[in-house]
């Protein structure tokens, strides 16, 4: 038993896997959907005060009569999706989690929006030139590896129409945060598990070249042991301009966030707008 936990308290190699899947488990999708869906809260989504301010930028910089067709990535259950394809948009969305879809696909029945939702790792799309716009919210590219990152911005730049555009977030080095670890016993069960369990929690910061941090949480409940590793990566402008030069995009446009405030060199977000 101390050997066990004496491993658990140990750094992981750099991107060692989860154990279990986070998105699609029983339990933790259904609190993850809840986030999502909470307009007041800054979690899964943004506040949905938010979601419309973005939107309204997004359709000014990217107006829907000359960029139709919308690819939503990691859309999880249609919140951005739903609000693009309401003001005109022809909205596909993808994502990996399945509750989020299933309740995407029950939203665009309820509201008759026609929009094309999959279910599918984003990293494994493959569309050639159907899309005039790409968008991908809530600093999700940040969560890959550069050699990922790379493969995905590829993959979008080859779903994009010539002229397309790719609309993204980050989060800057400000949010980086200090090494760490804790703990803590969740008696009633609580978001990860709905039985008791103890909740060992980390922050690891890693000296590779991508400055990876990693934020751990390893769930002990029973005779069962899972854990979830989410890695993470900040960025400046000039790293972001270097990986889309990489994959073939020509033109950069910056912003503080996706709602279109003005960039700053203190900000905790960069908005990305590339051009193929």
């Amino acid at each position: 038993m101390f050997k066990e936990l004496k491993d658990y308290l140990s750094k992981p190699a750099l991107y060692t896997p989860s154990t279990k899947s986070l998105w699609d488990d029983e339990h933790i999708s259904k609190g993850l959907l809840e986030a999502h869906l909470n307009p007041h809260w800054h979690g899964a989504t943004r506040k949905h005060e938010f979601l419309d301010k973005s939107v309204s930028w997004i359709s000014k910089i990217v107006p829907p009569k000359k960029y139709d067709s919308l690819l939503d990535l990691g859309c999880g259950p249609g919140l951005y999706a739903e609000r693009f394809s309401a003001i005109g948009y022809s909205v596909t969305g993808v994502d990996f989690s399945k509750r989020s879809i299933a309740y995407a696909k029950e939203q665009t029945l309820l509201h008759k929006s026609n929009i094309e939702y999959y279910y599918q790792d984003y990293m494994k799309i493959d569309f050639a030139e159907t899309f005039d716009v790409s968008v991908m919210i809530y600093c999700d590219y940040a969560v890959l590896s550069i050699t990922d990152r790379l493969i995905l911005l590829n993959k979008v730049y080859r779903a994009l129409k010539p002229g397309g555009k790719f609309i993204f977030d980050v989060f800057t080095p400000r949010m980086r945060k200090e090494a760490s670890q804790t703990w803590g016993y969740c008696e009633n069960g609580g978001f990860f598990c709905d039985e008791p369990y103890i909740h060992l929690k980390a922050v690891y910061q890693y000296g590779d070249d991508d400055e990876t941090e990693l934020r751990q949480d390893i769930i002990i409940s029973g005779e069962t042991v899972n854990i979830y590793n989410i890695y993470d990566h900040f960025f400046t402008k000039e790293k972001l301009v270097s990986e889309a030069r990489t994959a073939g995009f020509k033109e950069y446009e910056f912003y503080g966030d996706v709602a279109g405030n003005e960039f700053l060199e203190t900000g905790e977000t960069i908005c990305g707008v590339l051009t193929k």
